[in-house]
């Protein structure tokens, strides 16, 4: 009688032990689950994050100078197209339109067309009504066409939006001393560099279609500088954000891969 009294209580013993250590093991699990998810940062992995940033902010200025100017594109006329001692040249970007009447005796003898647009003489610069009244524009007797005009500025707005979300996230990262904002960071650094790179292109179609519309002035035309701030941030914004996605693998898979090549 007292052994049977005796060995239920054994029994009970053990199943709570058991239900106990499945506790601490849940316990351990979860609490391994949350480590894993608020990783901290290392001193030199805070280092590369803050040089990579910088990267990225050269990418975000180039972008605004881009985005702010009209230097897109320089449509000049041949120096001797209206007979007489003026000749005039147009340039403009996602905003804006100048066009300058140059004397011709300042114009390089070796150039067959009007410019550049740093010399002396009368510029005439207007806005595009393609946001107010949605009016086309008219140079040089040539039109454009406002659907790709507006498609290049909306892109172009698009990729500031989305380098600002990004620049939030690294911000958060460095001041939280986690790496959970980094993949969201490289998401909106390549989104942005891949729209700025979208914009360009479409704004080299709204030229062609613009050149295409009227061939009874023959022009000469090229892209600016403007055009190649913004073409190269699309370039470093991109090459920003894979770092920072390199930046957010676990140090694990980079002792791995390391081993690997150590190993063949």
């Amino acid at each position: 009688m007292w052994n049977n009294f005796f060995v239920p209580q054994d029994d009970e013993g053990r199943m709570g032990a058991a239900g106990s250590g499945q506790g601490g093991g849940l316990a351990a699990l979860k609490g391994g689950r949350a480590q894993r998810r608020t990783q901290k940062m290392s001193d030199s992995q805070d280092g590369k994050i803050k040089l990579v940033f910088l990267v990225c902010a050269v990418g975000v200025m180039l972008t605004v100078l881009g985005v702010v100017t009209e230097f897109w594109v320089e449509l000049a006329q041949p120096k001797n197209f209206a007979g007489n001692q003026t000749c005039q040249m147009a340039h403009y970007g996602l905003w804006k339109a100048c066009v300058h009447t140059l004397w011709v005796a300042d114009v390089d003898p070796e150039r067959a067309s009007c410019g550049p647009a740093e010399l002396p003489g009368e510029s005439n610069c207007t806005y595009f009504k393609f946001f107010t009244s949605g009016e086309n524009a008219v140079v040089f007797k040539k039109t454009t066409t406002k659907n790709l005009n507006l498609a290049a500025a909306i892109f172009a707005l698009l990729s500031l939006t989305m380098m600002v979300t990004g620049s939030i996230c690294i911000i958060m990262t460095l001041s939280k001393g986690v790496v959970f904002f980094l993949k969201p960071a490289s998401f909106c650094f390549i989104l942005s560099g891949v729209l700025v790179l979208v914009s360009v292109l479409m704004f080299h179609q709204s030229v062609l279609a613009l050149l295409s519309s009227d061939h009874s002035v023959p022009l000469h035309h090229q892209l600016s500088w403007s055009a190649a701030c913004a073409g190269s941030a699309g370039a470093v914004l991109i090459f920003g954000g894979v770092l920072f996605l390199i930046l957010s693998l676990p140090v694990t898979s980079w002792q791995k891969c390391v081993q690997h090549n150590s190993a063949t």
